[in-house]
């Protein structure tokens, strides 16, 4: 089992928007700086509700096959994951149907489950449904979209690893996400981003200060970057 942040640790990642946790991990080079985000595809439905941290509790599913929908122990076992997940869970869905433009898994139902399980929100490379319900419950979407119906919604796997726009979660990964898109959190350097942060901040403020002073030219530009 990870090690996991205490309450007070995820309070201060909350605190921190996205773009400013992913220069954060940056510098502590465990991952390539091209790795571990996803991109403008999977959109946060959401943006108003602010940061969203949790745990990873993963999923394969299809709403697209055509046909009956097929057994609900796969179901279960997704509901059980998200039960005995570390708080607060974030499901994250893969879609894996024919139809991934047509694929929708979450509406107000599951999202009322997930809810009264522990979770706070959903990442998916399908669609979700039921909008201003789900909104209105304060939970996050990230998603490539709305999908008018659920389709077959058939889940057919659950806490094994996923990848969502090119970006591999495992179940427990540390997720951080907002308006600006999402990031995995390291679990190596976890508690030791906030810190980062600080000075990530620091530096920045610093740069723009000096950007926006008489001081700044494009000569002083090009010496501060040592050509």
């Amino acid at each position: 089992m990870a090690t996991r942040l205490s309450e007070a640790q995820l309070d201060q990642l909350r605190s921190v928007d996205s773009p400013t946790i992913a220069n954060a991990i940056e510098h502590f080079q465990v991952r390539d700086d091209t790795l571990g985000f996803t991109g403008y595809t999977i959109k946060c439905m959401f943006p108003d509700l602010g940061v969203m941290c949790g745990y990873a509790v993963t999923a394969l599913a299809d709403a697209s096959t055509p046909g009956p929908r097929r057994g609900r122990e796969h179901t279960m076992r997704m509901w059980e994951a998200v039960a005995e997940s570390p708080k607060p869970a974030i499901l994250v869905m893969k879609d894996v149907g024919p139809r991934p433009t047509h694929s929708c898994h979450f509406g107000d139902v599951m999202c009322n489950t997930a809810r009264a399980l522990g979770a706070i929100g959903l990442v998916t490379d399908g669609g979700v449904r039921d909008l201003k319900e789900v909104r209105d419950m304060n939970f996050h979407y990230f998603a490539k979209g709305a999908v008018v119906s659920h389709g077959t919604a058939t889940f057919l796997d659950a806490q094994v690893p996923v990848e969502i726009d090119g970006v591999w979660i495992k179940p427990g990964d540390l997720l951080h996400g907002d308006a600006n898109g999402l990031v995995v959190i390291p679990e190596e350097i976890a508690d030791k981003v906030y810190d980062q942060v600080m000075k990530v901040r620091e530096s920045e403020g610093k740069m723009i200060h000096w950007l926006n002073s008489p001081e700044f030219s494009v000569q002083a530009l090009r010496k501060r970057y040592g050509l």
